[in-house]
C-alpha cells in the first residue's frame, strides 16, 4: 500500500508540476500585460509538435531540437502574440473582454494550423525531454518559480515590471518602456507553454485538439492564485496533480460510482469550476461584456432573398445525398444562440457546444425510451434550458474575465462528465422523425425549424428585451440604473441560448443518424465563438454564414482552413471590422442614419428650445400629451417666487430663456423630505473611510446640491443613494420606507432616477431608443407618450433621434441620459456632474431645465462642480470634505 501510495503521488508530482509550469506561465503574462492567455495550451501543442517535427521526423538530436524549441520557437510565438495582436490592442486601450477574444482567437488559428500541417490524428512517438523521473520536473519547476521570484523582486526589471503592474499609465510617464515589458512578459509566458507542453506530450494525447483542451482546464490553479501569486499557483497545481493520483485508487459502486470515477480522474476541471464560480474574480464589473457592433442597421430585403435562394438550392440541384449541406441549417441554430448571448447580450459565452451536446443527447436517450423522436427533441430543449437555468444561476453575477471562465468551465465539465463517459452514452444512437428519413425531407424540415428560430430572435431584438440586452451589453451600469434587472436578463438570455442550442445540437445528431461526442467538443465551443465574433455577433446573418463557412471548408481537403481562416481574424479583431458590417445596409424610415450619411443634427437638433418647455414627463392636467414633431405650445403659468422661477401650469412650465436663474427661496415651508440618508457610513476595503455617519435629506420640489473637493465623498453618497453601492452602517429610507438593501434597478423602479458623471448610454441604440429604454423600465411604464415628452422636453424630437448614440457630441449625449432618466417619470432625480463636458449654453439650457423640473414637483441633487451652475440652481447647497458634511 505504502509503495502503490508512494508511485502515485509521484505520478501526481509529474501532472502537478506541468500544471505548475503553466500557472506560472499564465500569471507572469497576466501580471506583464493584463491578458489571461487562453491560448496558452495551443502554444504548448505546437511547441511539442515542433519538438517532434525536428528530433522525430528531421532527424536532429534531442537536446538541439529541445534548445532551438525552448529558446528560439517558444519565445518567438510570446513575441510575434504582442507584436501582431496585443500590443495593437493594448494602444487602442481595449478591455479585458477584447483581448481575451482575441487570445481565443490566437488558440483557434493555431489549432487549425495544427490540423493543417500535421493532420487531425493523435501522434505517439514524441520524444521525452526529462525522462520518466517526476523529481527532475519538479525540480525543474521550482528553480524556474524561484529564478521568477528573484528577477521580479531584485532586479531592474523586475521592479518596471511591478510598476507597470501597479499602475502602467503612470509606469510609462515616468519613462519605463511598458512595450518592452510586455514583450518580455509574452517571451516568458510562451516559454512556459512550450515546456509545458513538451514535457506532457509523450504521458498524454498530442493531437491539435487534446492537447490544448487539456492545459486549458489547468487555468485553474492560476485563478486560485488569483492571477498573483507564484507560489500560490506551484502549491494549488502540484496539490491537485497528486489529490487526482490518489484518487484513482478509489473504485466506488452503485448509481454514482462512474460519475465519482469521473470526477477524480478530472480534478482540474473540477477545481476551475469551483474557483471560477467562488473566488473573486479577476477583471471587474462592467469590463466583461462585448463590445458593441459597428453597425446597427437593417440588411435589405435583397440579401435576404439571396440567402434564402443559396440556402434552398440544395433541394432542387444537390443530389440524393446531402450529408454535408444537411449539418448547415443545424449548426445555424446553434450559432444563433450565441447571436442572443454573446451577440445581443454581450456575454462571453464558451459552453454552448455542451449545451448542444446535452440536447443531442437527450433526445438520444428519451427515443430509445419509447418517446417519438421530434417529441423527444420538444421534450430536450426545455430540459437543457432547465440546465441553462441551473448553470447560469450561479455565473449570471461573476463580472471580469471570472464570467468567461464559469462558462467555459461548465462547458468542459458536461463534455468530461457527461458527453465522453460511457455510463452516460455507452449505446446511445439516434436516428431520423418518422417520415424524415431522406436527406431532402429531413433538410426541408431543419429549414423550417431554422426559419422560426430565427423569427424568434428578430422579435427579441426589436422588443423591449433585446433593447435592454443591448443595453446591459453597452453599459451595464447604465442599463441598471435605467431600471433594467441585469440578473434576470442575462439569466433569461443564457436559458434561451441554451434552449436554442439544445434543438440545433439534436437536429445535427439527428442529421449524422448517431450521437458523436466529438461533435460537441469543447474546442468546436471555441471555434463557433471566433466563427460568430468574426462575422458580427449581432446579425442575424451571421449563424448562416459562419455554419456554411465551417461545414463547407472542413468537408474539404484541407482539414483546419476554416479554424485558421476564421482564428486568425478573431486574433485581429481590432482591427478587422466583423464581415458583415461590410454588406449593404437598408435604412427604413431614416433609422439608424450616420453621420455622414445623412444630415448631421444641427444645434436646433440637440439644444432644447429657449422659449417654452414640457418639463417632468407626465400628462399634463387636461391629461394630453404634448403633440408630437415640435416643441410644446407655450402655455401661461403663474410666476412663482421672489426669484421670478416659473411654477407648473397646466403640468407644463415656462421657464425664462436666460441663462441659469437665480435660485429662488421657496414659497411657504420646507416640504418634508422624500428620501434620506441617516448616519450612513461606508469603508472601502484597506480601511479607507470614504462616508462617515452622513445624514441627507432631500426634499421635493427642492434642488440640493453636493458640491466639496475630489475624494470627498460625494460619489460615494451618490451612489450609496442609488443602490449602486450598500453603506457599512446606516439607513437609506423612501418616504419612511427602509430601502437600503434594495438595488439599484429595484430603486429605479421605485422611482429614483439618476445619470452618472461618465455618460452612460447605450451607443449601439439609436436616441430614441435609448429614451424608450428608460420608459419601458422606469418608474412608470406602458406610457409610450411619456418617450415624446422626454424627446420634446429635451431638444431631441427632430431628426437626431434616429442617430444612433455612438455619433453624437457630447453635449447631446448629456441630454440623452437625462431624457431616459425623465422617461420613466421619476420622483427623485439624482445628477453626477451633469454639466462635465458641456460648453457655455449647454450648461445653461441645463439649468433651466432642471430648474423647471424642480418647480414641477421634481427631488433633484446635484454633485457638480461648476458654481456657477450649483449658485443659479441650487435651494440648498452642502460641502462634503472627508466624508462628511460640513455645512
Amino acid at each position: 500500500m505504502a509503495s502503490l501510495t508512494y508511485e502515485l503521488t509521484l505520478a501526481g508530482l509529474a501532472v502537478g508540476s506541468a500544471a505548475a509550469l503553466t500557472g506560472i506561465g499564465l500569471v507572469v503574462t497576466y501580471r506583464a500585460t493584463g491578458v489571461l492567455n487562453l491560448a496558452h495550451g495551443a502554444v504548448a501543442m505546437i511547441c511539442a509538435y515542433v519538438l517532434r517535427q525536428l528530433v522525430v521526423v528531421e532527424g536532429w538530436p534531442l537536446p538541439l531540437g529541445a534548445l532551438v524549441t525552448l529558446l528560439v520557437v517558444a519565445p518567438g510565438v510570446g513575441v510575434v502574440l504582442d507584436r501582431a495582436v496585443f500590443r495593437p490592442l493594448a494602444h487602442r486601450g481595449a478591455n479585458p473582454a477584447q483581448a481575451l477574444v482575441a487570445s481565443i482567437g490566437v488558440f483557434v488559428l493555431l489549432v487549425g494550423t495544427a490540423v493543417l500541417l500535421w493532420g487531425p490524428g493523435a501522434r505517439d512517438d514524441v520524444p521525452v525531454l526529462l525522462g520518466d523521473d517526476p523529481w527532475a520536473q519538479l525540480g525543474a519547476v521550482v528553480a524556474l518559480a524561484c529564478l521568477v521570484g528573484a528577477v521580479t523582486r531584485w532586479t531592474r526589471f523586475g521592479r518596471e515590471l511591478r510598476a507597470v503592474i501597479d499602475n502602467r499609465p503612470l509606469a510609462v510617464l515616468s519613462g519605463i518602456d511598458a512595450d518592452r515589458v510586455a514583450a518580455a512578459g509574452w517571451a516568458f509566458g510562451s516559454f512556459t507553454a512550450g515546456l509545458t507542453g513538451v514535457l506532457l506530450a509523450p504521458y498524454v494525447r498530442l493531437d491539435p485538439y487534446g492537447m490544448p483542451l487539456l492545459v486549458l482546464e489547468v487555468v485553474a490553479v492560476a485563478v486560485i492564485a488569483r492571477m498573483r501569486s507564484l507560489p500560490v499557483a506551484v502549491v494549488a497545481a502540484l496539490a491537485i496533480g497528486v489529490a487526482q493520483a490518489q484518487l484513482t485508487r478509489l473504485h466506488p459502486e452503485g448509481w454514482a460510482g462512474p460519475l465519482l470515477q469521473a470526477v477524480g480522474a478530472n480534478l482540474f476541471v473540477v477545481a476551475l469550476l469551483v474557483s471560477a464560480l467562488v473566488l473573486p474574480g479577476i477583471g471587474g464589473k462592467g469590463r466583461d461584456a462585448l463590445p458593441p457592433p459597428v453597425r446597427s442597421e437593417p440588411l435589405p430585403g435583397g440579401v435576404w432573398l439571396v440567402v434564402g435562394v443559396l440556402f434552398l438550392l440544395p433541394l432542387g440541384f444537390a443530389g440524393p445525398d446531402l450529408h454535408t449541406a444537411i449539418q448547415v441549417p443545424a449548426l445555424s441554430v446553434i450559432l444563433l444562440s450565441l447571436v442572443v448571448v454573446a451577440g445581443r447580450g454581450g456575454q462571453i459565452a464558451l459552453g454552448q457546444a455542451a449545451y448542444a451536446g446535452l440536447g443531442a443527447l437527450f433526445t438520444a436517450l428519451l427515443a430509445a425510451g419509447g418517446v417519438p423522436t421530434l417529441a423527444a427533441l420538444g421534450l430536450a430543449v426545455p430540459l437543457v434550458a432547465a440546465v441553462g437555468l441551473l448553470t447560469g444561476w450561479p455565473a449570471i453575477r461573476r463580472h471580469g474575465l471570472a464570467l468567461a471562465l464559469v462558462t467555459l468551465a461548465t462547458g468542459v465539465a458536461v463534455s468530461r462528465f457527461v458527453l465522453t463517459q460511457p455510463y452516460a452514452t455507452a449505446g446511445v444512437s439516434l436516428g431520423r422523425p418518422a417520415g424524415f428519413t431522406d436527406d431532402r425531407a429531413f433538410y426541408a424540415l431543419e429549414l423550417l425549424v431554422l426559419a422560426g428560430c430565427l423569427a424568434l430572435v428578430a422579435a427579441l431584438r426589436r422588443g423591449r428585451r433585446g433593447r435592454a440586452l443591448a443595453a446591459l451589453r453597452d453599459h451595464e451600469p447604465g442599463a441598471e440604473a435605467a431600471g433594467v434587472a441585469v440578473p434576470g436578463l442575462k439569466l433569461l438570455a443564457f436559458v434561451l441560448g441554451a434552449a436554442l442550442a439544445a434543438l440545433g445540437g439534436g437536429l445535427l445528431g439527428m442529421g449524422l443518424r448517431a450521437f458523436d461526442p466529438e461533435a460537441y467538443d469543447p474546442v468546436r465551443g471555441l471555434l463557433w465563438f471566433a466563427a460568430v465574433l468574426v462575422l458580427g455577433a449581432d446579425s442575424l446573418l451571421t449563424p448562416l454564414a459562419a455554419a456554411a463557412l465551417l461545414t463547407t471548408l472542413d468537408a474539404g481537403s484541407h482539414a483546419g482552413a476554416a479554424a485558421a481562416a476564421l482564428g486568425l481574424l478573431a486574433a485581429l479583431t481590432a482591427r478587422v471590422p466583423p464581415l458583415t458590417a461590410l454588406l449593404p445596409r437598408a435604412r427604413p424610415g431614416g433609422r439608424g442614419r450616420r453621420r455622414g450619411r445623412g444630415r448631421p443634427p444641427t444645434p436646433d437638433d440637440v439644444v432644447p428650445p429657449a422659449g417654452t418647455v414640457s418639463v417632468h414627463p407626465r400628462s399634463g392636467a387636461d391629461g394630453a400629451a404634448p403633440p408630437a414633431g415640435g416643441p410644446a405650445p407655450p402655455v401661461p403659468g403663474r410666476a412663482g417666487g421672489p426669484g421670478g422661477r416659473p411654477r407648473p401650469a397646466g403640468g407644463r412650465t415656462r421657464p425664462r430663456a436666460a441663462g441659469p436663474a437665480t435660485a429662488p427661496a421657496l414659497p411657504g415651508g420646507t416640504p418634508a423630505p422624500r428620501l434620506r440618508a441617516d448616519a450612513v457610513t461606508l469603508t472601502y476595503p484597506g480601511g479607507v473611510t470614504a462616508l462617515d455617519g452622513v445624514t441627507l435629506a432631500l426634499a421635493p420640489s427642492r434642488v440640493t446640491a453636493l458640491v466639496g473637493p475630489n475624494g470627498a465623498g460625494k460619489s460615494t453618497l451618490f451612489d450609496c443613494l442609488a443602490g449602486t453601492l450598500r453603506p457599512r452602517r446606516g439607513s437609506i429610507t423612501l418616504d419612511g420606507t427602509d430601502i437600503t438593501g434594495r438595488s439599484a434597478h429595484a430603486r429605479t423602479r421605485l422611482g429614483i432616477a439618476r445619470t452618472f458623471q461618465r455618460l452612460a448610454v447605450f451607443p449601439s441604440l439609436t436616441v430614441e431608443e435609448n429614451v424608450r429604454l428608460g420608459e419601458e423600465q422606469g418608474h412608470v411604464r406602458r406610457d409610450p407618450a411619456a418617450v415624446e415628452r422626454s424627446l420634446r422636453l429635451l431638444g431631441l424630437a427632430g431628426p437626431v433621434r434616429h442617430e444612433t448614440a455612438a455619433d453624437l457630441p457630447t453635449g447631446t449625449l448629456r441630454r440623452v441620459e437625462l431624457a431616459r432618466a425623465l422617461a420613466g417619470q421619476p420622483h427623485t432625480l439624482l445628477l453626477d456632474e451633469p454639466a462635465a463636458g458641456l460648453d457655455a449654453a449647454e450648461t445653461a439650457a441645463l439649468a433651466r431645465i432642471l430648474a423647471a423640473l424642480a418647480a414641477d414637483g421634481l427631488t433633484v441633487l446635484v454633485v457638480e462642480h461648476d458654481p456657477d451652475l450649483v449658485a443659479g440652481i441650487a435651494h440648498t447647497v452642502h460641502t462634503m470634505e472627508g466624508g462628511r458634511i460640513v455645512s
